[in-house]
This record gives C-alpha cells, sequence and structure tokens, in this order.
C-alpha cells in the first residue's frame, strides 16, 4: 500500500532489454515493434507483469508508448511527464516526441522504410488506434502484422512476474446498493435495446461493478483482471483466474452466472457464432473484434453498456462516499495543521509531505489503498502538472514558496482525490491573486445551475473565465469522473475544453480542479470532488435545474485569498463552505486540530 520511493527506474533498462526484444523481433522476421502503455485490460495503472512499457523504456508514468525499430527507438509522453521521462529513460537510446502532436503513428509515417514489417499484439491495440497506425505505416510503405506471440514477453522470459492474483471479494449491498442480478437485468435490456444478443465487457471497472465484487490486481484501484459476456437476459459468463476465486465468491454471484477461467474465453466467443455482439472499441482491443469476427459473428461497436449506469451513483454509493470524505477530511485536516505549524519552519521535502499524509490516511484504520500515488510539488516543481517525486528528483520545501499536494484515498465507501496549494513562509503577491483567480474558477464552477442535457464541456469556461480575463490558463482537463471504491479516473462523463457529448445525470461525480502553473516557479490547484443533483427550484425559472453538491471537506489555505477580488456572494459561498468543513470535520478531530480548524475555517 505504502507509496515507494526510487531513484527512478534502473535507467540501464532500455540498454540492457532492447537488444533482447530485438533479437526476439527478428526471430519472427519484425524489423520494428509497438510498444503501448496499454495492456489488455487497457487499465491506466498497470499490475507489474503488464508493464511492458516501463520493463522496455523505465518509462513508468500513466500514459505512453514506444516504437522499437531495428537501429532506432523512440518513447511517446504527454506534456504530464516531459521531466519524469528523462528522468528514467536513456535519451541516447530512445528519442522522446509527443504523444499527443504527431504521436507514434507520425513516427511511423516519417521513421519506417518501404518494405519493413513492425509487429504488434492485438491484444494491446484498440481497433481505431490500429487502423490509424496503418494508414501511417502505409505511407511510409511499411506494413503492420500482428503476432501471436509478443517478441517483448518472449524477451523478458523468466524474469517476467506472475499475473497477479488477488482474491475476489463480494462488495457488500451496504456499499453497492444495487444487487448483481438487477443490474444485469437492465444493462442485458440495453444490450438488448441496440439489437444485440450479448455484450463482451473487458474493462476491470465493468467486472467489479456490475457483480458486485473488488480485487486488487491493479495497483491503486480495487479491480480484479478478467472478461465477461453479458447476455441480453441478464445472465452472464465472467472469466476468472481460479486462484481469485474465493469460497464465497460462487454463492455471491448466484446460479445465473457461470464462472469459467481466461483459458475458456477464446472457446466462448467462438460459440457466439451467428448472434450479433457489442463490443467497445475504446475499451477492448483488436482481438476481441478479430475474434469475434473469425467465429461469424456480428460485431456491435458501442459503448460499454455499464460505463452509464456505473457513472450515476444511486442513493447508498452517494451515502458512502459522503462518509467517505468525512473521514477523509479528518485526515486532511491533521496532515493541513501540520503544514500550517511544524512544517513551516522544519521544512520538510516531498517525500517526508508524502509519508506525513499516507500515515494520517492509514491512522484511520479504514485506508484499503491510495487512489493514485500522490501528487507532491513543492515551489518550482508545483509546476509540472502530476509531477511525482522520486529520490533524485525530491526537493525541500521552501520559505516563500507555494507547495502543491493532489491525493486520494480508497475506502471501502468511496473514493476520493483532492488538491490543496498551501503557502510555505509567506506568499508572494502574484502568488495571491493567481490563486485567487483560480479559486473564482472553482467557486463558479461549484455554484453553477444548468438543464438536463447540460455537458461538462458547456461548464469548462466557468472555471477558466478569470484566468482568461487575466490572459492566463491551464492545460489540463478541469474535471474527470471519479468512482465509488473503484477507479479514480471514470468515465464517460468529464469536464475539459474537449468536446464531450455525456449529459451530466444525476448521481455523476466528478472533479472540480482549476489551476495555474508559473514554469520554473510554481503551480497552484484547487481541486474537490462534487455529484451532480437536482437542484432548488429558482424563483421564476421555467425548467428544473440541476446542480452540484461538494463532497470534499478540507480548508483552503485563506493566507493565499485576495479577499478584495472576490465578489460577496463568492465570499458567503466560501464562508459557508468552511462552515460546513468545521461543522462534519471538527467533532471528528483532536482538540488542537479543532482549535487550528477553526481559525482556518474562520469567515473571510
Amino acid at each position: 500500500m505504502r507509496q515507494t520511493f526510487t531513484e527512478s527506474t534502473d535507467p540501464s533498462f532500455g540498454p540492457k532489454h532492447v537488444p533482447l526484444i530485438r533479437q526476439a523481433m527478428a526471430a519472427q522476421g519484425l524489423d520494428g515493434l509497438l510498444v503501448p502503455h496499454e495492456d489488455e485490460h487497457q487499465n491506466e495503472y498497470l499490475p507489474g507483469a503488464n508493464d511492458r512499457l516501463a520493463w522496455a523504456t523505465g518509462f513508468t508514468g500513466s500514459a505512453g508508448a514506444a516504437v522499437i525499430l531495428k537501429d532506432k527507438a523512440a518513447v511517446f509522453v504527454d506534456g504530464r511527464y516531459t521531466l519524469q521521462v528523462r528522468d528514467q529513460v536513456d535519451t541516447g537510446l530512445f528519442e522522446v516526441r509527443d504523444l499527443v502532436d504527431g504521436g507514434v503513428p507520425a513516427y511511423l509515417e516519417a521513421a519506417t522504410a518501404r518494405g519493413q514489417v513492425v509487429g504488434y499484439d492485438p491484444r494491446l491495440h484498440s481497433p481505431d488506434a490500429l487502423d490509424r497506425l496503418r494508414i501511417a505505416a502505409a505511407k511510409a510503405g511499411s506494413e503492420l502484422r500482428p503476432v501471436a506471440s509478443n517478441p517483448l514477453d518472449e524477451a523478458w522470459g523468466a524474469a517476467r512476474p506472475g499475473q497477479p492474483q488477488a482474491p475476489v471479494e463480494p462488495q457488500p449491498l451496504a456499499f453497492s446498493g444495487e444487487d448483481s442480478a438487477d443490474k444485469r437485468a437492465r444493462v442485458g435490456a440495453a444490450v438488448g435495446g441496440l439489437a444485440a444478443e450479448a455484450a463482451v465487457l473487458t474493462a476491470p471497472s465493468s467486472i467489479a461493478w456490475l457483480f458486485n465484487v473488488r480485487g486488487g490486481d491493479v495497483i491503486r484501484s480495487p479491480l480484479p483482471l478478467g472478461q465477461a459476456i453479458l447476455n441480453r437476459d441478464g445472465t452472464a459468463r465472467l472469466f476468472l483466474d481460479p486462484a481469485k476465486v474465493t469460497e464465497a465468491l460462487p454463492a455471491w454471484l448466484g446460479n445465473q452466472v457461470r464462472l469459467e477461467t481466461p483459458d475458456d474465453l477464446a472457446g466462448a466467443l467462438a460459440e457466439l457464432k451467428g448472434k450479433r455482439v457489442l463490443v467497445d472499441p475504446a475499451q477492448s482491443s483488436a482481438w476481441y473484434f478479430e475474434a469475434l469476427r473469425e467465429a461469424g459473428a456480428e460485431v456491435v461497436r458501442g459503448d460499454d453498456p455499464c460505463a452509464l449506469p456505473r457513472a450515476c451513483k444511486n442513493t447508498v454509493e452517494i451515502a458512502g462516499t459522503t462518509e467517505a470524505h468525512r473521514r477523509d477530511g479528518a485526515a486532511l485536516a491533521r496532515f493541513l495543521h501540520w503544514l500550517a505549524t511544524d512544517a513551516q519552519t522544519s521544512l520538510p521535502d516531498e517525500v517526508e509531505v508524502v509519508t506525513r499524509l499516507e500515515g494520517f490516511r492509514e491512522a484511520t484504520g479504514a485506508l484499503k489503498d491510495l487512489s493514485f500515488d500522490t501528487i507532491a510539488g513543492a515551489a518550482s516543481n508545483g509546476a509540472i502538472v502530476h509531477y511525482r517525486p522520486t529520490l533524485r528528483l525530491n526537493k525541500k520545501t521552501e520559505t516563500g514558496s507555494l507547495l502543491l499536494v493532489d491525493s486520494g484515498a480508497q475506502y471501502l465507501d468511496g473514493t476520493t482525490d483532492v488538491t490543496r496549494t498551501v503557502a510555505i513562509g509567506e506568499p508572494s503577491a502574484e502568488m495571491r491573486e493567481r490563486f485567487t483567480l483560480v479559486l473564482k474558477g472553482h467557486l463558479a464552477l461549484s455554484r453553477v445551475r444548468f438543464p438536463a442535457g447540460t455537458t461538462g464541456s458547456a461548464l469548462d469556461v466557468l472555471a477558466r473565465a478569470p484566468l482568461w480575463a487575466q490572459g492566463l490558463d491551464y492545460d489540463h482537463g478541469t474535471g474527470h469522473g471519479v468512482g465509488s471504491y473503484l477507479g479514480v479516473h471514470e468515465g464517460p462523463q468529464r469536464i475539459a475544453k474537449a468536446p464531450n457529448f455525456v449529459a451530466l445525470r444525476p448521481g455523476m461525480i466528478l472533479s472540480n480542479e482549476p489551476g495555474y502553473y508559473k514554469e520554473g516557479a510554481y503551480g497552484i490547484r484547487i481541486e474537490n470532488l462534487q455529484y451532480v443533483t437536482e437542484a432548488a427550484p429558482i424563483a421564476g425559472g421555467e425548467r428544473p435545474m440541476l446542480g452540484f453538491e461538494t463532497l470534499t471537506l478540507a480548508p483552503i489555505d485563506r493566507r493565499l485569498i485576495v479577499a478584495e477580488m472576490l465578489t460577496a456572494e463568492e465570499r458567503a459561498q466560501l464562508d459557508a463552505y468552511h462552515a460546513r468543513v468545521l461543522a462534519e470535520v471538527g467533532p471528528r478531530v483532536e482538540p488542537d486540530i479543532r482549535a487550528w480548524l477553526e481559525t482556518a475555517c474562520a469567515p473571510l
């Protein structure tokens, strides 16, 4: 569970492992190999056995790719990981390229030659992504070829860790709020509504939600790795490693769910011959599409039928996550008290900040895991979005600087994600002004009322408008979906500049996290989780409205607020939020922490 800190991934990974990969490539007649970050389940966070990109290159970020050719290689990352990739990867061996701007397709077009064959593992790539890569390779005259056996796996050999075998446990109705049979019946009906007879499910979060189970195969997420075939009548076949099947699981699943092994999956897909089968191309790899076509099934491309109902939390899940956030709020109060007192003079480094916060959460006695590795950026490191400290990059906090801490926890009743930016010593006037602009956007997104049918993309501007008015912005999304003791990043809803066509619905949990980052100086982000709810009627209004209810309970550093920049409405809103934090968290902490909390939550 504990977050670990190393010098970074072994920098000799590339020099040690790339020759082995090239040798295995040559044995299969390949001139190159595609190495995506994604695994067979399209996971964001990977078990060690599936982290092929890290083994090949040394890069451990949550998004990326590599292309290994006979005489050259490149690693691709987005803007979050520009510092990390150069810390972890041998740049003499791997050219570092942008994952978003051009990405792998542009590299294939420029770096491969006519007649060359580049291999790919069809279990690791989505069909749509492969189509784009094939087009790019064709422009260069090269060819993409599926491999039956991944050369990287062959090179890894006996040193590769075993597949995780964490027990799959029931998630009680006290936390899930709906019986699995009822979920399967309504999702099955939705599958039938698309004129399909079955759906293939490969996303671990969908497996966990649909069958009311949780596991531990994926770091920082209580997810079991497996697959399922859901029939439109609500019956299902669930494919799990027998080593993960606990004694209680078969009875929990009931007689409408047939437990099988992953070795049975190919045969089960073959049995779908002649049927219309729903598969999500964004969640399931090309292998499933090819296997179903070879079996004679008719593939129906569509969204994972569990995604939208999973996103709309029921009343039990909302009550659970509300309690989880109160518990987490007490841990955060103890942590923020330490930052506001002892840490102001001891000036801890980032590693100590991370360790202290995790200790406060562990002391609750309810922590199952972190929901992601804690981001703690001191001074200039805070300007690196999604920076994570390593022993080599570890920086001490500095007087007159800012500390950005983005963290979260997994509890049986809910998943948390919160960011607070704290002043160390006396902040500058610029820091306070920029912080207040971010706060104004955060408050605007928190209090907005909107009609049904509104998407997160339509609301994104509210969080950015105060910054835009001063010629400023931030280069990340404003809000992502969050699960209920599931993944901390969950779709299909989001709040971002990029178009999103999923309307916000009651029960959806999203983050609200505008920020500002001054390169080489400091970073600011304020993040709360909030859920969509039916809003109180507006006097004189003609349509019912939706709004947000805030879940996160943690004071916002008043030393960083320029009160004169806030409107009367914004002041009242912040004061009301702080009063709620004090009322709900105050009774859960020790007297000295409560005394500090009373000051931290005092009206402006």
